[in-house]
């Protein structure tokens, strides 16, 4: 055997993608803040609900406590407010409809009600992660509020719904998070978020020149994105003149044109001094700890990008010091918006499968249910609820989610029926239901472990509710499910299949071309150009995650995204490229040369791959050197660039 072949020999297999993915779970450090929510979320509320005799009361509102716990992940209190709030809103009306459809209609009746519920919730959730958040706790309340029988009426459970997830969300708005001494505690998630940015242009400034480039770009984009929805929430104070979300606002406004910069000198894979990273590190030191940014060591300004960082530097260091606010530079999305992202491919798709998911598994469950399979267990809502879960693609690709679903249930009912055995009741289960609350946090990281976790505080709460030890069915409904879920998965539907990730890759294009559009006009507006060069840069990730999800599929499933992820590369080629022509343009009038004929050819490439993806057309098919025209007559007359009016660094 030659020595190749030994190594080849050697050398192991590679897991299979939908593999590597059931077997991957997230790092980090443990988020002890939630764990501490999650410990007096769930279980103070059976606790108090069983000493008042109102057990089924509890039981609602530690459901509705432990779904909000699952969506409680790292943040702003804001942004939580949205995060937590409008998942819980959802879950009543659903809990309510679900309560009333259960109560007035008959076993058809209540499958086609069912199915057309999953048909708008599902459409609802390609729309964004709250929505799918919402529609996911619509559906699963929708199918407890009909499944579960309980004394009360809709509206009592409805009501005690909110009152668990509002518990959870108050504790969220109310707790400072563990560290949190610096400044006004309610904005330290803000504070954090705002602080990577200025971390993450560092990072990319250290980079620039090598392989890392690409991907600390990326990281970039990332926490620009998470700033950018921590800071947009609704408000926590009546008034907004609060000192500290002013110099919130005008840190991460003063964020934009130093990203803008990094990014160009990224695009010319030029390396540049330590000296440049110092900065933009000072400054992420300043937003943690609240304090003045001191003095800002000035980079060399030999080329526009360097010239462009320097004055992004010196506008800091004033937004820093004067803290006026400043505009978040969000794109609102119209009702109307909303409307066409639900209505189109991706929303189409997706709504039928959960709609065919969902009123299947509800059919076969009332189907068992009357036939007297659940012997005395009466709650048939638990196949529905999981097949909810099961045909999410957040969660991951289609087979990594029914092997995790499958190995968490089976886990987690053994485990309960062993702690069941043991415990006394409902003391002990009690206790249990705030254990399992706290383990959800760390859970979230991997699917199968969030499983078993639910499983259990599930499998409890039901127990304290009068329902006898269900271990053994909540399994065989879990396999069910399963297969339920794998089968509709692979069953052709109306249209192209991949709607979602190409509707995503459709609306990256679609920003890539507006900005590109935007800067080769030659506008004044830098406001608007940020604005439009966030909103392709965050599509853009969008489109990302959904192409790495699509890849993870079994190949069946894999292959009606081919391409794509080449598509995404193209554009975000595109997107760096034009951020490198405007602060080319910013410093000289004009866009550089080999911007222009860079442009041309990414755009001749993308032109190529037409029959993929509904791409825009090619700058309104006009060549680049045409709109560069334009935009060296607009620019002839403005102002003087900061470093030609005399501003030195700062020192």
């Amino acid at each position: 055997m030659s020595s190749r072949s030994a190594v080849a020999v050697r050398t192991p297999t590679a897991l299979p993608p939908w593999l590597a993915h059931a077997l991957r779970a997230q790092r980090g450090p443990v988020p002890w803040s939630a764990v501490a929510r999650g410990a007096l979320a769930a279980g103070p509320l059976l606790l108090v609900s069983v000493l008042v005799d109102r057990a089924s009361l509890g039981v609602v509102a530690a459901i509705a406590a432990m779904l909000a716990g699952i969506n409680d992940r790292p943040g702003s209190r804001r942004a939580s407010v949205r995060r937590l709030g409008a998942p819980a809103l959802a879950g009543a009306v659903g809990l309510l409809a679900g309560t009333c459809a259960g109560d007035h209609l008959d076993a058809v009746a209540l499958t086609l009600a069912l199915t057309g519920l999953g048909l708008l919730a599902g459409g609802m959730s390609a729309i964004g992660p709250v929505a799918s958040g919402s529609g996911t706790q619509l559906l699963v309340a929708a199918a407890i509020g009909a499944g579960m029988p309980l004394p009360e009426s809709g509206w009592a459970r409805a009501l005690a719904f909110l009152t668990g997830a509002g518990w959870l969300l108050a504790l969220r708005l109310a707790l400072p998070t563990p560290g949190a001494l610096t400044g006004d505690f309610r904005f330290d998630g803000e504070r954090t978020a705002v602080a990577d940015v200025y971390e993450a242009v560092a990072r990319l400034l250290d980079s620039v020149g090598t392989e890392r480039a690409t991907a600390r770009r990326a990281a970039l984009t990332a926490a620009l994105d998470h700033a950018q929805d921590a800071l947009a929430g609704p408000r926590l104070r009546r008034y907004a003149g609060s000192a500290a979300e002013r110099r919130l606002h005008a840190q991460y406004a003063a964020a934009l044109p130093l990203a803008e910069a990094a990014t160009a000198l990224a695009w010319a894979g030029k390396p540049v001094s330590g000296r440049a990273c110092e900065g933009p590190r000072r400054l992420a030191a300043a937003v943690r700890e609240s304090a003045p940014t001191g003095p800002l060591p000035a980079p060399s300004r030999s080329a526009p990008a360097l010239r462009a960082l320097d004055d992004a530097l010196l506008h800091a260091a004033d937004a820093f010091d004067h803290g006026r606010g400043g505009d978040l530079h969000t794109r609102r999305r119209s009702a109307g918006d909303l409307v066409r992202t639900a209505l189109g491919a991706g929303g189409r798709e997706y709504g039928m499968r959960v709609a065919l998911c969902f009123g299947a598994s509800a059919a076969i469950a009332q189907t068992l249910y009357h036939s007297h399979w659940y012997g005395q267990h009466t709650h048939w809502y638990w196949l529905p609820a999981t097949a909810v879960f099961l045909v999410k693609p957040d969660l991951g690709p289609l087979v990594s989610r029914v092997l995790c679903r499958a190995a968490g249930t089976v886990l987690g009912a053994l485990v309960f029926a062993g702690l069941a055995a043991l415990l006394p009741r409902p003391e002990g289960l009690v206790v249990l239901v705030a254990v399992c609350g706290a383990l959800i946090p760390v859970a979230t990281r991997h699917f199968a472990a969030q499983t078993a976790v639910v499983t259990v505080l599930v499998l409890s709460l039901v127990m304290v509710g009068g329902e006898p030890q269900a271990s053994v069915s909540r399994i065989g409904e879990t396999l069910l499910a399963c297969a339920i879920v794998l089968i509709v998965g692979h069953l052709p539907m109306p249209g192209e299949r991949g709607g979602r990730v190409r509707a995503r890759l459709a609306a990256a294009a679609s920003a890539a071309h507006a900005y590109l559009v935007h800067v080769l006009d030659g506008s004044h507006d830098r406001a608007a150009r940020w604005t439009l060069r966030r909103e392709a840069y965050r599509t853009l990730a969008e489109a990302r995650a959904s192409i790495a999800l699509a890849a993870a599929e079994l190949p069946s499933l894999a292959r009606h995204t081919e391409g794509t992820d080449e598509i995404a590369a193209l554009l975000e080629r595109l997107v760096d490229t034009t951020t490198a022509g405007a602060v080319h343009l910013d410093d000289t009038g004009r866009l550089g040369r080999r911007h222009s004929e860079r442009l041309t050819e990414l755009l001749a490439e993308l032109a190529a791959h037409r029959d993929l993806v509904d791409l825009p057309a090619r700058i309104d098919d006009r060549p680049v050197a045409a709109r560069e025209d334009r935009a060296v007559r607009h620019t002839s007359g403005a102002p003087v660039p900061a470093h030609a009016a005399g501003h030195g660094p700062v020192r």
